[in-house]
């Protein structure tokens, strides 16, 4: 029963951050999900996957493991490199690509 540590990615249709704030803790499944043969629902044994910890710090969930001896492994956060650009830049006389319009 491994514990992963992350920091939730923002929407990618939407432009806000809610709900990327807090670390969240997950436990890896331990058994593979199965198709029930009569109605085709998707189901598993396994109750560990329904766990979802939210923590304010990363510090706070490794804290929650160590005191749990529960194993864990952090995945740090990826930042996105994000380019300034202005609207005027697509009219710019120094522009790369030709303008299609």
């Amino acid at each position: 029963m491994v514990a992963r540590i992350y920091k939730p990615a923002r929407n990618a249709m939407q432009s806000g951050v809610a709900k990327t704030k807090h670390w969240v803790l997950e436990f890896e499944p331990e058994r593979d999900r199965a198709v029930e043969p009569l109605m085709g629902y998707t189901s598993t044994t396994d109750m560990t996957s329904q766990v979802r910890l939210t923590f304010e710090t990363r510090e706070e969930a490794v804290a929650y493991c160590e005191r749990k001896g529960i194993p864990y492994h952090v995945t740090e956060p990826h930042e996105p490199a994000r380019r300034k650009m202005a609207y005027s830049d697509n009219f710019a006389h120094s522009r790369v690509g030709q303008w299609t319009h």
